[in-house]
């Protein structure tokens, strides 16, 4: 068993924004040389988010207007009594989800149609950090 890390560091123009990362963990994983394993990449923040899905720019307004709707940006969270102003941010998180998990077969990342993996940046305009960890044979 084997493993290879790589981290990537994000620092988005806008609070909110939507990443195509399939790339940079397919480069990840060709660096690594594993043939046979799990692919987990990991959201190193509690305001951002890593998910699987459609690189379609219709589905990504329809998520971002989803998770405003479930978490939206106000002033009025609990968690801004500490001097904060991103309550949404750590909501929109949960909601997302921190981290994926993709099987590797024959060095491959093993996707069903259409999937994708994007970082989700739900506070941005400062350095955020994502790591790949690569694990298998």
């Amino acid at each position: 068993m084997r493993s290879y890390t790589r981290y990537l560091t994000f620092n988005t123009a806008k609070r909110r924004e939507y990443i195509n990362i399939t790339n940079e963990v397919e480069q990840a994983l060709a660096e690594s040389g594993i043939q046979e394993g799990l692919a987990l990449v990991s959201a190193m923040h509690l305001t951002a988010g890593v998910y699987i899905n459609d690189n379609e720019s219709g589905l990504i307004k329809d998520i971002d207007a989803m998770l405003e709707r479930l978490a939206p940006y106000r002033a009025d969270y609990h968690h801004h009594r500490t001097g904060e102003d991103n309550g949404d941010a750590h909501l929109k998180n949960m909601l997302v989800g921190h981290q994926v998990l993709v099987p590797v077969t024959a060095g491959k990342l093993e996707f069903g149609p259409w999937q994708q993996i994007f970082y989700a940046e739900f506070d941005g305009c400062r350095p955020k950090r994502v790591v790949i960890k690569i694990i298998g044979e």
